[in-house]
């Protein structure tokens, strides 16, 4: 890969290097919970995603999967979560991993992939954008279940 990017499939294995990219991104905060999550994605069979090496280190990673049939669609494709350590953003590292995530998509008969991030998170969305994403025919709606005595 071109800049010395190399990217490979995800595995458990990179599960601990995974971390330090998120905990470099969050400042040190860091969830049980994100952990648990991820390490149930990457255990899971019909999860796909890649890892980023720069100087044989994760630099950044991706995780999807394919759903269907639901919402209309038969087959859909998901971007669950992507990162990119931040002393490597800006050096075409997530355009990479989307990439490699689109061909997987494409070759498994997927035509419509979906991905959602929260309203403040410009930068997510700009970066989105600038691999191709834009509004697409879905409303995301969401509830807040408030805990009850």
């Amino acid at each position: 890969m071109s800049n010395g990017i190399e990217i490979r499939e995800i595995a458990l294995d990179y599960f601990p290097e995974i971390t330090e990219v998120h905990r470099a991104i969050m400042k040190g905060k860091i969830s049980m919970a994100w952990m648990n999550s991820i390490e149930h994605h990457l255990q899971k069979n019909d999860v796909v995603g890649y890892v980023a090496l720069k100087d044989g280190r994760v630099a950044g990673f991706i995780i999807g999967e394919i759903r269907g049939p639901s919402f209309g669609l038969e087959k859909s494709g998901w971007i669950v979560v992507i990162e990119v350590h931040p002393h490597f953003m800006e050096g075409g590292i997530g355009k990479a991993l989307a990439k490699a995530i689109f061909q997987y998509f494409r070759e498994n008969g997927v035509r419509d992939i979906f991905t959602a991030t929260r309203w403040d998170q410009v930068d997510m969305q700009s970066f989105f954008i600038s691999v191709g994403f834009g509004r697409s025919e879905f409303i995301n709606l969401g509830k807040n279940l408030k805990a009850s005595k």
